[in-house]
């Protein structure tokens, strides 16, 4: 067994450390390097890189994403002309029933208040599918967008842009609009309703693994601080997020690597399954699951949900009126 109490052994160590740190010393940049001369190098590599796109492979991938968000907007706006949905008037909250649900969860307006009771009015297709606005590049390769560039750029959806650099053609007109007409729920049948939850719920699961698989090869940032996404190589330089209450107008953004949930936020609501009473209460809230909620429209409608989000919605779980016996 060695010990730290022989003086070699320190001795060891430290002349190991002198000569990590004289070979270490050496390394340092050149100060003869100007880096204005090399800035047309370093362009044209950057522009000779962006030639390798679009992916061929990555196209159809691309085509599937963008006829699959079509379907699940079209299909939600159909189901939501038969289930209410309810959105809170003072907070971000959304529930899915023929009533909202009693949980006091309401922080009030930029969360003022702290757990209170939703003031309940009608939601609609935003309150399902989150719209997530980015700006609209020329090309992968074009300069970074400047503040003063803001107005200069179109805003459209992230999910759309994505699939635009990922190679699929559209034109101008259906890239700067979300109308897509609907289905009207009046002449179909209970049949045809769980028929259209079952392609929406589809639709919904085809959208999140294609963006997933295109973020794999495309770049997206995220703003850590805010809501912010870009999709592109690098974020834009439009100081619009206000994080930081000391300074005079907004800063800029502090970009990270965007994830699925940025760009198709799943929108998390309270989940009521059939053994839950007709209005959720605040008392029993640790017995009621949690649903996306496009996921929980469908399967309001008539369709199956994916097995991977039963453990999140507590299919199994107990209901809140069960009585409880004590250990003696």
């Amino acid at each position: 067994m060695i010990t730290m109490n022989n003086p070699r052994i320190w001795c060891s160590i430290v002349m190991t450390q002198n000569s990590i740190g004289m070979s270490t010393r050496h390394y340092r940049s050149n100060p003869k390097i100007d880096l204005r001369k090399l800035r047309p190098m370093i362009l044209q590599r950057i522009e000779n890189r962006s030639k390798n796109y679009p992916i061929k492979a990555m196209i159809p991938v691309a085509y599937d994403v963008l006829r699959s968000r079509q379907l699940l907007i079209q299909g939600v706006s159909t189901l939501l002309q038969v289930i209410p949905i309810w959105s809170c008037k003072f907070c971000s909250e959304v529930y899915i029933g023929k009533t909202g649900h009693a949980i006091k969860t309401c922080h009030g307006y930029k969360r003022h208040a702290k757990n209170k009771l939703h003031e309940w009015i009608k939601g609609g297709l935003n309150d399902i599918i989150v719209p997530v606005d980015t700006f609209h590049l020329k090309n992968m390769s074009q300069d970074v967008i400047k503040h003063d560039e803001r107005f200069d750029y179109k805003r459209v959806p992230a999910v759309i842009e994505l699939a635009i650099q990922a190679g699929a053609e559209l034109d101008g007109k259906k890239i700067s609009t979300n109308e897509i007409d609907c289905i009207g729920a009046e002449t179909l049948t209970r049949d045809d309703l769980t028929l259209v939850a079952k392609g929406t719920l589809m639709a919904w699961e085809v959208v999140r693994s294609g963006v997933e698989k295109l973020l794999m090869v495309y770049s997206a940032k995220v703003c850590k601080y805010c809501s912010e996404v870009h999709v592109g190589p690098s974020g834009h330089k439009a100081r619009l997020c206000g994080v930081f209450k000391y300074e005079s107008w907004r800063g800029t953004h502090h970009w990270t690597k965007a994830q699925v949930d940025d760009l198709l936020p799943p929108k998390i609501v309270w989940f009521r399954r059939p053994q839950d009473p007709v209005v959720l209460e605040d008392k029993w809230r640790s017995f009621y699951g949690h649903a996306p909620a496009v996921v929980d429209l469908c399967t309001k409608a008539g369709a199956v949900a994916p097995p991977k989000y039963y453990c999140a919605m507590k299919m199994q779980g107990l209901s809140a009126d069960v009585p409880f016996k004590s250990r003696g």
